[in-house]
C-alpha cells in the first residue's frame, strides 16, 4: 500500500513539476476560459440571463476550458519521449491515479479561476452556496476521471485524435453534466432541483474513477505489448 502511495505521488509530483516548468497547458486553459468569460459578458450587452441558461453557459465554459489542458496529458509524454520510462518503473494504478490527481488539482485551480469572474462577468448571484461547491467540486471529479480515462484511449491515436477527445468525453460526462446544471441553476436562484443529485454525482464519479482503473490495466498493459 505504502509503495502504491509512494509511487502516485512520484507521478503527481512529476507531473506537477513538468507542467509548471513548461505552462502550456495552464497557460491554454486559463486563456481559453478568459477569453470565453470575455465573449459570453461582452454578448450579453450586461443582461442577465435566466438562472438554467446561466447554469448551462458556466458548465459550456468549464468543459471546455478543462478540454484544452487535459487532453494532452498521456501524449505529451510520447512527445517528451518519457513514456516508456513510465511503463517500466511505474505500474498501472500509480500512473492512472497519479494523473488524476494532478488534473483534479489543474481543474480546481481554473475553477477557482473561472468561477469568480464568470460571477462577476455575468452579475449573477449565488443563493445555495454550499450546493453550488458541492456540485461544482463533483463536477470536476467528474470531468478529472473521465478526462483521464479518455486522454488514456486517445495515447493509442498518437496525438492524431484532435477533436475527438472532446466527442469521446460528452457521452461520458453527462451523466455528471446534467445534474451538475441543474443544481447550479438552483444556486443561482432557479427552479427547485432535488439534492438526491448530488448523491448520483458522488456515485457516478466513484464508478467511472472505478470504471478507469479497471480499463487503464488493459490500456496500459496492451499499449506496452506493441
Amino acid at each position: 500500500m505504502s509503495s502504491s502511495f509512494t509511487q502516485i505521488s512520484l507521478v503527481l509530483k512529476k507531473e506537477l513539476v513538468t507542467s509548471l516548468r513548461d505552462r502550456s497547458s495552464w497557460a491554454t486553459m486559463l486563456m481559453f476560459a478568459l477569453v470565453t468569460l470575455s465573449a459570453v459578458s461582452l454578448a450579453l450587452r450586461g443582461a442577465i440571463p435566466s438562472p438554467t441558461i446561466s447554469a448551462a453557459l458556466l458548465w459550456v465554459i468549464l468543459f471546455f476550458s478543462s478540454m484544452a489542458g487535459v487532453g494532452n496529458i498521456f501524449t505529451s509524454e510520447s512527445a517528451s519521449g518519457t513514456l516508456l520510462a513510465l511503463r517500466i518503473y511505474g505500474s498501472a494504478s500509480a500512473v492512472l491515479f497519479g494523473k488524476f490527481f494532478y488534473t483534479l488539482i489543474l481543474l480546481i485551480v481554473m475553477s477557482l479561476f473561472t468561477v469568480p469572474l464568470f460571477i462577476i462577468f455575468i452579475g449573477i448571484s449565488v443563493s445555495e452556496t454550499l450546493i453550488f461547491i458541492i456540485s461544482i467540486v463533483l463536477g470536476v471529479w467528474g470531468i478529472a476521471s473521465a478526462g483521464t480515462l479518455t486522454a488514456a484511449i486517445m495515447m493509442a491515436t498518437d496525438g492524431k485524435g484532435g477533436g475527438l477527445f472532446s466527442i469521446l468525453m460528452l457521452p461520458v460526462i453527462l451523466p455528471v453534466f446534467l445534474p451538475a446544471i441543474a443544481l447550479t441553476a438552483f444556486s443561482f436562484g432557479g427552479d427547485a432541483a432535488s439534492v438526491k443529485y448530488l448523491g448520483a454525482m458522488l456515485i457516478y464519479d466513484l464508478l467511472i474513477t472505478v470504471a478507469a482503473s479497471m480499463l487503464f490495466d488493459f490500456l496500459w498493459y496492451e499499449e506496452s505489448g506493441e
